[in-house]
């Protein structure tokens, strides 16, 4: 009894994130909503963390990472606008939840740690990466399709914001669009520099 318990509870609160999180947004893509709706977000958290899976903020998981809150997939989602054709590679620890989404969205995907080798089923004409970056690697670019785009947290002097890019002519050009919850992914932070 207590599990079935359990399960109503998650999905009022899976209802409830989608109504006054997500919605009240501006993330209403009845695709988007209807993936968020299907993918329980408490089994990508650990047992202790369930009760708060819904909650507006990143869910600490234990390892030094988070899950990024629910907003900050909706709006990475939103502006990649994912279609069935897409072949979308999810870099992020953990990213499992972010992909789970995407599959939703009837995309192949592939998922990979930020230190990992991605090249291994590329090209890609999306790549979600879930977390903050400072730098964009050149193997970034090297796995991407032609024309093919980036959807992720950048870090500007401390702020994290939503980007997006696409590659053009060999190069990734990165557009930050608003301030975003994203946690920085330490792979890709900047190198230090000195300055006076």
């Amino acid at each position: 009894m207590t599990l079935v318990k359990e399960r109503v509870g998650h999905a009022t609160a899976r209802r409830a994130m989608i109504d006054s999180q997500l919605r009240v947004s501006g993330v209403n893509d009845p695709a988007i909503l209807a993936a968020f709706a299907s993918v329980a977000r408490e089994d990508f958290v650990p047992a202790g963390a369930r009760a708060i899976a819904y909650m507006d903020r990143a869910v600490p998981l234990g390892d030094g990472t988070v899950l990024a809150p629910a907003l900050t997939h909706g709006q990475m989602l939103t502006v990649a606008e994912v279609s069935p054709a897409d072949h979308v590679l999810v870099i992020g620890q953990p990213g499992t939840y972010l992909a789970a989404l995407v599959a939703q969205l009837g995309a192949k995907v592939s998922v990979a740690a930020p230190d990992a080798d991605w090249g291994f089923a590329s090209p890609y004409s999306l790549v979600l990466i879930d977390g903050a970056i400072a730098v964009a690697p050149p193997a970034l670019v090297a796995v991407l399709a032609d024309h093919g785009r980036v959807v992720t947290g950048l870090v500007e002097r401390g702020v994290m914001r939503l980007a997006t890019g696409r590659r053009v002519l060999g190069d990734l050009v990165l557009t930050m669009l608003a301030e975003a919850d994203f946690a920085a992914l330490p792979a890709f932070a900047a190198k230090k520099s000195w300055s006076f």
